[in-house]
């Protein structure tokens, strides 16, 4: 099979023929287009919680120039004006990508992301590229991460593998969030040979001790075959809808699944997982057919 990078760098040749194309899937598409693509959803699970509206924001990649403090403030500002209880970010704030001008530093970045506001707070998890652009985390084996660090410096809360307990009108809800399942790139510091996930899913959700419904928050949607059926919704980023995209099949896709967990809302056994479009670009930066997103999921 054809990996994501190989596939992504003879997609980026062969639409060079196709100049309007090229200038949509380089410029427009991922520079200028920005959505909200907007869920309502009622779990089984979540009868006896409140109704909350999440604001989802996963994938920044930032870098000059393509997600940029400009950029960022873009996002920010509309996340800003749907109203949500509560705002959590899914992961990869930094960029993976070649073609690029420079990084944005972190500093920089988390103080773009701390004019988020929500009444029951914003709550973030890290990345696989959050691991992977982190030389010295990645030699050690473990965090902290600089990047995290940097988001915790600003008043972000950073899970990875912890949970609390929120209420909203009276009911209460837990919000869990894991560590990175890709954390650790093969052959670097401690690893040899394969990524080594950091996530506790059993160890995480074993900290929750009532029968308040739960929201997962999991980088990679390759977790969820794993969820017990007690959580009520499982948010998700990662895959950036394959990030070239044709209708509802995208030729690579980031996930040991393939297009099964590629994009949206997905019921399997009971359980709900949304797998958000994510904001940047990974490896190119080209987007086609899944435009950078915010989402707005009604819970009720």
């Amino acid at each position: 099979m054809i990996s994501r990078r190989k596939f992504l760098k003879l997609f980026g040749a062969a639409m060079a023929g196709g100049i309007g194309v090229v200038g949509y899937a380089f410029g427009l598409e991922p520079l200028v287009r920005l959505r909200v693509t907007h869920n309502r959803l009622s779990p089984r699970q979540w009868h006896n919680g409140p109704p909350l509206r999440i604001a989802a924001l996963a994938d920044f990649h930032a870098c000059e120039p393509w997600m940029n403090a400009r950029r960022i403030k873009q996002v920010v500002d509309r996340a800003n004006s749907l109203n949500a209880d509560i705002i959590v970010l899914l992961g990869d704030y930094l960029s993976g990508m070649n073609l690029v001008f420079s990084s944005l530093p972190n500093s920089e970045l988390a103080q773009a992301l701390s004019r988020l506001n929500a009444p029951l707070g914003v709550h973030a998890i890290l990345g696989n590229h959050d691991w992977w652009e982190d030389e010295a985390a990645q030699k050690r084996g473990k965090g902290p991460t600089a990047v995290g660090e940097a988001l915790k410096a600003v008043g972000i809360a950073v899970y990875e593998n912890h949970t609390v307990r929120l209420e909203k009108d009276g009911k209460g809800f837990w919000l869990a969030g894991l560590a990175d399942q890709w954390a650790l790139q093969p052959n670097k510091g401690l690893t040899r040979g394969k990524h080594v996930g950091l996530d506790d899913l059993d160890g995480t959700l074993a900290q929750i001790n009532d029968d308040a419904p739960v929201i997962l928050m999991a980088h990679e949607p390759d977790i969820f075959p794993r969820v017990p059926d007690h959580v009520a919704l499982t948010l998700s980023g990662h895959t950036h809808g394959g990030q070239i995209r044709f209708g509802s099949y995208s030729p690579v896709v980031p996930s040991k699944f393939g297009n099964k967990y590629a994009y949206g809302h997905i019921q399997e056994n009971g359980s709900d997982l949304l797998v958000s479009g994510g904001l940047g670009c990974s490896i190119l930066p080209v987007r086609f057919g899944v435009p950078p997103e915010i989402n707005l999921i009604e819970l009720y």
